[in-house]
């Protein structure tokens, strides 16, 4: 959220979560290098004195921790860095062209228009463009033979692509499971998080992080994203389009309704949802960096049982268990069995058993 003053009072807007961002990038051009002739009098044989062009900026990418959003990048489509300057007489080198810096949020990754990984951007500073090199001045091209050359070099064109930025949230945990399951009452349960939390579907428009906190110094990040219902893939309700946002998760975990008042199938459900991982994966899978979100360890979680009568979740849990999944029955809601599940999420971030 963030303050505007209007006309002598103050009102909240809520930020803009923008993820992805098309525009085209590129580089400094060097400087050409200067063809002069010494003519001052502490030069009285003269010759060429023609200095070297500037080198052209780079376009950098810089992490700021403060950023969450790619919001300030939107609507301008061309980012360019300044050219290098034109050398000088008296040898004078051009002045370089300021590096033009970019910053973005945390997770951010840069592809060109056919998806290939330029960047992934964790914290620090990255240079994704070199500046062309300045051009030679005729100093350079004296020779025995040749006293008073007028040649001189041309500045180096700058590095240019067509880039798509995407912010790919840091998380350890993800939160999966259709609309209504408890993802965002989850995350409030566990951390201090605030999501919005309301009992009709696609409360949660955008991805929502908290923070873990296991024993004393042991700290995890969950991110909680919109639910997704049966045919996401092909952009039913709110699609696939924040499922890159647990692309860098470990393990998730799996929210099933299983409410009485429900009367989902949860066996039912827990399927469609990895089918639509499944489809996810395979429109991604050329791309070199990409991990199939189909394979990670899920942790399924029987949510809202202070709402369930055992002959209901009994047969469910038993189709799990024939299958090999291990259930854990919580109400977020209630806060009942948090311990039994922060146990697992532990064994699975950190390898050990840093909350028992």
């Amino acid at each position: 959220m963030k303050l505007f003053p209007v006309k002598g009072f103050f009102y909240w807007r809520e930020m803009r979560f923008i993820d992805e961002v098309k525009m085209h990038l590129k580089s400094g051009k060097g400087g050409p290098g200067c063809a002069s002739f010494a003519s001052d009098p502490m030069s009285p044989r003269g010759g060429p004195d023609g200095g070297d062009g500037g080198r052209g900026g780079d376009v950098v990418f810089k992490v700021n921790p403060h950023m969450n959003t790619l919001l300030h990048l939107q609507g301008r489509r061309q980012f360019y860095a300044k050219n290098g300057l034109p050398g000088g007489g008296s040898n004078c080198t051009g002045a370089s062209g300021p590096n033009l810096v970019i910053e973005v949020p945390p997770g951010t990754v840069v592809r060109n228009e056919s998806g290939e990984l330029l960047l992934d951007i964790l914290d620090g500073e990255h240079v994704l463009l070199r500046g062309g090199r300045g051009g030679k001045g005729n100093t350079h091209y004296k020779t025995s033979v040749n006293q008073a050359p007028t040649r001189f070099q041309p500045g180096e064109e700058g590095e240019e692509v067509q880039a798509v930025i995407q912010l790919k949230l840091i998380a350890d945990v993800g939160v999966l499971g259709f609309p209504n399951a408890g993802k965002s009452t989850l995350v409030s349960m566990l951390t201090a998080a605030r999501p919005k939390i309301a009992d009709y579907p696609f409360t949660t428009l955008q991805p929502q992080l908290g923070v873990v906190k296991l024993g004393e110094t042991s700290t995890f990040t969950i991110a909680d994203i919109p639910g997704l219902i049966e045919g996401a893939a092909e952009g039913v309700g709110l699609g696939l389009q924040f499922l890159k946002h647990i692309e860098r998760t470990k393990v998730f975990v799996h929210m099933l309704d299983a409410s009485d008042f429900s009367q989902r199938d949860l066996w039912d459900d827990f399927v469609k949802i990895n089918k639509e991982l499944e489809k996810y994966d395979s429109d991604l899978k050329d791309l070199q960096d990409f991990v199939p979100l189909s394979e990670r360890p899920q942790i399924v979680v029987f949510n809202k049982i202070d709402a369930a009568t055992e002959d209901r979740i009994g047969p469910f849990e038993n189709k799990f268990n024939e299958n090999g999944i291990q259930v854990i029955k919580l109400s977020a809601v209630a806060n009942m069995n948090k311990e039994e599940l922060l146990r697992e999420l532990s064994k699975r971030v950190f390898g050990d058993n840093t909350n028992e």
